[in-house]
């Protein structure tokens, strides 16, 4: 049996974060000392490691708790109902990995616009083309113009 702190460490989150899974109802504690400490047994620490890696791949509270039901009664559940959460997230992820992609380009173009020379702003291509507000929205994406 594990106290907060000792459940905690051993999931590499803080007490904090076990009593907010807790306020989520995605945690319980069922069982108490006599002065009154929570005691998390290792189904509770397989359980706070699940939640840990859900939320380190970006899944919602939501999602993990979907993830959590699931995996509490397989039988009831199928593998499209995990896979379907997954695929989202996947989804959201490759939205952001193109919106990323697109910020990068801008930003190297705004890079290779300016000289890089130890000479003063007043001229600066840099900050003149960021007042200009050459970034325009072209197919839903943030594209500089030359």
């Amino acid at each position: 049996m594990y106290r907060i702190g000792q459940l905690a460490k051993l999931a590499d989150v803080t007490p904090d974060t076990v009593r907010f899974y807790e306020k989520q109802h995605m945690m319980d504690h069922e069982i108490r000392t006599e002065g009154g400490f929570r005691l998390y047994n290792d189904k509770d620490l397989q359980r706070l490691k699940f939640i840990r890696y859900g939320r380190q791949l970006g899944f919602s509270l939501q999602a993990i708790r979907e993830l959590l039901s699931i995996r509490v009664a397989p039988a009831q559940h199928t593998c499209q109902e995990s896979k379907s959460i997954v695929q989202k997230r996947l989804n959201e992820v490759d939205i952001m990995i193109a919106e990323l992609q697109t910020m990068q380009r801008s930003l190297q173009h705004l890079s290779s616009a300016c000289c890089g020379e130890n000479h003063s702003t007043i001229s600066c291509s840099i900050l003149e083309a960021l007042e200009r507000e050459q970034l325009l929205k072209r197919n839903n994406l943030y594209v500089l113009t030359e």
